[in-house]
């Protein structure tokens, strides 16, 4: 590991000081560190600069929340390096290292002891009367939706050309396994292992109740067509990335060609943060 690239949220009041410390850190290992300031924003002009700083880094460190983590993560799958994510916001699922132990983590990375988790990605990709009009991925999810609040939207939902039937609700919800302790969780989906292959539809407010959040295999794709409405709809890619739908648009999801690889994220990180972070227990005081 000989160059590093360091994504600074700025909206996080101790990252300046902390990056000077890591920037510090990393030099005395003979590491190269370039710099970018996330302020939140994940425009393509933004992505686009941080995937031409990361082509030439081995590795990236974040700054931030989970929300810097999945900015860095989309461009760095594809580049296939690994991400280092540091702590600074609440939850923590993907930023697994807290600000007390970057430093022995980081030690242990440098020396090829730390864990690497991979995460698998949704791709997603807008058909507008059979053309491409829109792509990105996604480390969390892709929710459709509509762009008002409470607004019941129309769509059709097929897996591998197989129809599921019309669905009538807030929106879909469609994660990854990753992302099913985010907004699919709050919506009543399951919460998967973050090793499994997996893509997980959930519905949000259903008009029917009968209506059930669906797990499938990465094997395969889902196509949701958004049915006739006078109601704007839209897409939102891991909360940061939006395109704007039209009636008889369709949208293809599957599991990206390429994962996300994230230091510091193993299992025992992961079931730990469900304890801590969601105070999730089985007993009588859960």
């Amino acid at each position: 590991m000989k160059s590093c690239l360091l994504i600074v949220n700025t909206f996080k009041k101790e990252a300046r000081a902390l990056a000077d410390s890591i920037t510090e850190f990393l030099k005395a290992q003979n590491v190269s560190v370039s710099e970018y300031a996330y302020d939140g924003t994940a425009v393509g002009a933004a992505e686009g600069k941080v995937k031409q700083l990361a082509s030439s880094s081995d590795f990236v460190v974040t700054l931030g929340g989970d929300g810097t983590v999945l900015f860095a993560s989309r461009e760095c799958a594809e580049l296939g390096i690994p991400v280092f994510p540091v702590n600074l916001g609440e939850f923590g699922f993907l930023a697994g290292v807290s600000q007390n132990a970057w430093q022995n983590e980081l030690q242990n990375f440098l020396a090829g002891k730390s864990p690497v988790s991979e995460r698998s990605l949704v791709a997603c990709e807008v058909l507008r009367g059979g053309k491409t009009v829109f792509k990105t991925t996604a480390l969390n999810d892709v929710v459709i939706s509509s762009t008002a609040a409470s607004r019941l939207i129309n769509l059709e939902v097929a897996f591998n050309h197989a129809l599921l039937g019309p669905f009538k609700a807030n929106g879909i919800i469609v994660s990854t396994a990753t992302g099913s302790t985010a907004y699919s969780a709050a919506a009543g989906g399951p919460i998967i292992d973050p090793s499994l292959d997996a893509l997980l539809l959930t519905p949000i407010s259903s008009f029917s109740l009968s209506a059930r959040p669906l797990l499938f295999s990465p094997q395969g794709e889902l196509a949701i067509t958004m049915l006739p409405s006078r109601i704007q709809t839209g897409i939102s890619a891991d909360g940061q990335i939006d395109f704007a739908l039209e009636p008889e648009d369709v949208i293809i999801l599957r599991t990206a060609e390429k994962k996300a690889q994230l230091v510091a994220s193993s299992q025992v990180q992961f079931y730990g943060a469900l304890r801590s972070k969601l105070n999730w227990a089985g007993g009588p005081r859960a």
